[in-house]
């Protein structure tokens, strides 16, 4: 039976022939990413067993570094935990840490054609890499770890085949507001994506296309191998044995639709929601804001950190605002003070912090305060999100986000790309 990218995977993990959507699918995890948050003191339960210590990955992320005695007692439990079983792959504070996403990222962990599962919703940006990447419950990790094994129920799969390339100015971000703008959620929905301009779109643009799947609602978000891709893998984890997966010419999807990436402008979604709630930047133009953040799994990249820079290079960000700006991992962070963007970023009157989660989830080094207006080029903007409920969260591409920051207000990046070529 033909088959699509994510049901292919899923076939193999459990051993099928084929599988179809509506089908329970039991598979092989290849790798099983733990966090700090995991570890806290009130959910931590301890563990008897290891299924296999060796596709176990620990990542402290949410609260680095430890902002609370609660945050540091959760880093002592997950460093033990490492320990007593062997886990190797454990990215503590320093060099090797960063958000979860962007460290399996770094360091090639999602393997193209295998299945990887997190306890956080945006672990389908491992998908950037041909992976069967989910998120998933406390008790489906503990199953995973102990057992090697995960469940899930096959969904359809929407289709989307880009063609062109994005106008300097526009970014994956735009793509992702353009798709949750136009058609919505994709509950239960697997979505797929490649199409002859898929090239155009660089592996971390893609990470970011992906990342924001969870805000599709969708199950698996997964991008067709090219070369690419191979290039990555062999640069970052060039021993690891990959199964890149194309789908089958002649399956079945629920949809199938085209995106000319050259016809596509840059994009706000409005404070308390992103599923249909996008708009072009000039409908609100003008717009106040207190705090612009560019940072996140989605948009922490080396990429994102070289789009602020280009735009604030020589400028002074707003009387009134700040801009925060997060790398995903602290290897980026690195790259980023090597290629002068930390010092571009700085000089402008932002602040570089170290590579976290940090303001996306409302934590540290970033909150909002009641009442205040941010700017994010993260992963959510819902009520609450980032700190206090009565704060409104826009959400726009690193680009706006950076123009915004120079003028207080919600600015159209394309003037600070004028001279660019596509």
């Amino acid at each position: 039976m033909p088959m699509t990218i994510a049901e292919k995977i899923l076939a193999h993990a459990s051993g099928q022939a084929s599988i179809s959507p509506g089908d329970l699918a039991v598979v092989d995890v290849e790798t099983a990413v733990l966090m700090d948050m995991t570890f806290l003191p009130e959910g931590w339960r301890e563990v008897l067993s290891l299924h296999d210590p060796s596709k176990v990955v620990i990542v402290f992320d949410h609260l680095v570094p430890a902002p609370t005695i609660q945050a540091a007692t959760a880093h002592a439990t997950g460093r033990r935990f490492a320990k007593q079983y062997g886990i190797e792959r454990l990215h503590d504070v320093g060099l090797d840490q960063g958000i979860a996403h962007a460290v399996v990222a770094d360091r090639g962990y999602a393997i193209p054609g295998t299945v990887l599962v997190n306890g956080d919703s945006h672990t389908c940006a491992a998908g950037a890499f041909n992976c069967a990447a989910r998120g998933v419950g406390g008790p489906d990790m503990l199953f995973a770890i102990t057992t090697g094994k995960a469940w899930f129920r096959v969904g359809e799969t929407i289709r989307y085949d880009f063609a062109g390339a994005l106008r300097p100015g526009v970014s994956a971000k735009d793509i992702f507001l353009h798709i949750a703008g136009t058609h919505g959620a994709h509950v239960n929905q697997n979505v797929e994506y490649g199409g002859p301009g898929m090239h155009t779109i660089s592996m971390n643009g893609r990470r970011t296309l992906a990342a924001m799947g969870a805000e599709l609602s969708a199950e698996f978000t997964i991008f067709e191998p090219d070369d690419a891709l191979a290039d990555y893998m062999r640069t970052v984890n060039p021993t690891a044995q990959t199964r890149p997966t194309m789908p089958d010419p002649d399956c079945l999807y629920r949809e199938r639709r085209a995106i000319d990436l050259g016809l596509l402008e840059p994009l706000i979604a409005l404070p308390d929601g992103i599923v249909n709630n996008s708009v072009p930047v000039g409908q609100v133009e003008g717009q106040r804001i207190d705090q612009a953040f560019v940072g996140s799994c989605a948009n922490g990249t080396l990429d994102d950190l070289a789009v602020v820079a280009h735009v604030v290079n020589g400028r002074k960000v707003a009387k009134g605002t700040r801009l925060i700006v997060t790398p995903g991992t602290q290897s980026i962070y690195l790259a980023a003070l090597k290629a002068g963007y930390v010092e571009t970023i700085t000089a402008a009157g932002g602040i570089v912090t170290p590579a976290t989660c940090g303001a996306c989830v409302g934590g540290h080094l970033g909150a909002l305060g009641p009442d205040e207006i941010c700017l994010t080029a993260s992963t959510r903007n819902f009520k609450g999100r980032m700190g206090d409920p009565s704060a409104k969260i826009y959400m726009g591409s690193p680009a706006t986000c950076a123009a915004s920051a120079l003028t207080g207000v919600i600015t159209h990046p394309g003037t600070f790309f004028a001279g660019d070529r596509a």
